[in-house]
């Protein structure tokens, strides 16, 4: 059984189960106590009326009656409350649940799978479509599912009283249940995916509108995009449109058949009690009973299109973490070495598609404990790919990356990651302390130690200006330079104290002077790591034992500098 198959989204509710039973229980409570109220009520008032004042003072029965109006009242009030408190309880921890379910199934993904997938769309995934369904079960199947129970309920009570009414009633429940229900919802689940693709264009438009403000700003093309925000608003608002008109003709019919089946149920009431078959107090319940569950039953077109909204959404989160990973963990994964062992590219070719031109072709490459080695060449020419099998975020197309003989793929990918240290070309730096970011590295870090790396880093004196460890850091590095910004990630990268370090162009974005100090510092930074620096500049002498230019899909060494 695969990883995905053994973390399913409906183990989320599973999780849940007996919160959302009770939920469903609270609420089939509250909508019998509101039910029995009015059929209660309607055949007290009814035998009252009948009875006169004379009848109140000799035989009728006056207390019984309101003392049950007084309990059932009671009764719909607290089950009511309880059943909001903890159906929103439930909701909430669904909710919380499903989003953690979402990131452990999405993050494995990134970011090779997740890479091609936009942002604004992982976002609406995350927010708008989990927001779809983490009141599923409260929105949708629970209501359905009280419903269902209090018809039969309210069914079996009126077949108790006056079989043919049961039978009006039970058609009715039948038709407004399920019948109009149906036809508002039937093949409206490919405009329920449109909806859905629509509302995430809109999220889309809009997150890379305020991500990308400051470049629109420059291109002045701010009324362009703020043009297709708008016209995105409008397709969506369009849609929502036609989904309120196709409710709106769901509660037209729903009144209809439930207008004529009140008038029948008045009728039959009526011709009862004038043939004996029934008094007059019950023939009024089995009407007040009508008129109750006619209210109850308004909220079903909500229900059905709740749980068809809830639906779409399940597949569309679906869609995202069923993704096969781009590597598989090992089936019987091997130990990693004690000691620290060379990493060899053997004969290693790889192409982004099968029968793809290939970005690598034929590399070799030794990495020996504690060498420092550069990858040069152009943008395009395979630099990150060669370091991303490194890292195993891909599998070679053929040929293997091997740690002391050994393919890294016959290792689990989290005793491998243990081994590297890793500073991406856009390594981020995230909104928080400055002990925030650098515990990134190693959670269990002590203060001296997050000090003592920061001084390597010469960061020390930035960070007591800044308020120490709890200083604030803006989001991506907002409130640092773009130099102070990369020594901080290095500084986090340094703290995995992994034999393996990797460095995917450090200098990106910095002026010659802060990359060449970046450099220089970094042979006294390395205590003996082996160093893998992917750049397209040329590299201070010194700095790297070897030099490769990366050129065409082979490795030719150059002279370092």
């Amino acid at each position: 059984m695969s990883a995905a198959q053994r973390d399913p989204l409906r183990a989320v509710f599973a999780r849940h189960l007996p919160r959302l039973l009770l939920t469903v229980l609270l609420l089939w409570t509250t909508m019998l106590a509101g039910t029995a109220l009015l059929g209660l009520s309607g055949g007290f008032l009814t035998a009252a009326a009948l009875a006169g004042a004379a009848g109140l003072g000799s035989g009728f029965n006056f207390f019984s009656p309101s003392a049950g109006i007084r309990g059932l009242t009671m009764a719909r009030i607290v089950s009511r409350y309880f059943e909001k408190l903890v159906g929103h309880d439930v909701t909430l921890r669904i909710a919380r649940d499903a989003r953690v379910w979402f990131f452990r199934r999405a993050l494995p993904l990134a970011p090779a799978r997740l890479g091609s997938t936009r942002t604004g769309e992982l976002l609406a995934r995350l927010l708008g479509d989990i927001a779809e369904v983490d009141g599923l079960f409260v929105r949708a199947l629970g209501p359905l599912c009280a419903l269902a129970a209090l018809s039969l309920v309210a069914i079996g009570s009126a077949w108790l009283i006056l079989p043919q009414a049961a039978a009006l009633l039970a058609a009715m429940a039948v038709l407004v249940g399920v019948g109009v229900p149906w036809l508002g919802v039937r093949g409206r689940a490919g405009e329920e995916r449109d909806r859905a693709a629509h509302r995430t264009q809109l999220r889309n438009l809009s997150f890379e509108g305020i991500e990308g403000a400051a470049d629109l700003a420059a291109l002045d093309a701010l009324d362009h995009w703020q043009g297709r925000v708008e016209v995105a608003a409008r397709q969506l608002r369009a849609r929502d449109r036609r989904r309120r008109w196709r409710l709106l003709a769901g509660t037209t019919l729903h009144g209809v058949v439930t207008g004529g089946g009140l008038l029948g149920m008045l009728a039959l009431a009526l011709s009862s009690h004038e043939q004996g078959r029934v008094d007059a107090p019950m023939a009024a319940g089995l009407v007040f009973l009508t008129v109750a569950m006619i209210e109850l039953w308004a909220g079903l077109g909500l229900a059905w299109q709740a749980l068809q909204s809830g639906q779409v959404s399940v597949s569309r989160l679906q869609a995202i973490v069923d993704q096969p990973p781009m590597v598989s963990e090992a089936a019987s994964p091997q130990p990693l070495p004690t000691a620290a062992e060379a990493v060899c590219w053997e004969g290693v070719s790889f192409a982004w598609k099968d029968g793809g031109r290939s970005v690598l072709d034929g590399v070799d490459l030794l990495l020996q404990p504690g060498r420092r080695i550069a990858i040069r060449g152009d943008s395009g020419s395979g630099k990150t790919t060669l370091s991303s099998l490194l890292l195993r975020l891909h599998d070679p197309t053929s040929g293997r990356v091997t740690h002391g003989g050994t393919d890294i793929c016959h290792y689990a990918q989290d005793d491998w990651h243990r081994q590297l240290a890793w500073l991406p070309q856009h390594a981020p730096v995230f909104a928080g302390s400055v002990s925030d970011n650098l515990r990134l590295g190693d959670p269990h870090a002590s203060d001296a130690r997050l000090w003592a790396v920061l001084e390597r880093v010469r960061l020390g004196d930035w960070a007591r200006a800044v308020g120490g460890l709890q200083g604030w850091v803006g989001e991506n590095g907002a409130t640092l330079s773009a130099g102070q910004a990369r020594r901080l990630a290095l500084a986090r990268a340094l703290l995995r104290e992994a034999p393996i370090l990797i460095l995917d162009e450090p200098t990106e974005g910095l002026d010659v002077d802060a990359a060449h100090a970046l450099l220089a510092d970094l042979s006294a930074l390395l205590d003996g790591r082996s160093l893998l620096v992917i750049t397209h500049d040329p590299l201070p002498a010194g700095v790297v034992d070897q030099v490769y230019r990366l050129q065409g899909g082979r490795l030719h060494a150059v002279e370092p500098g």
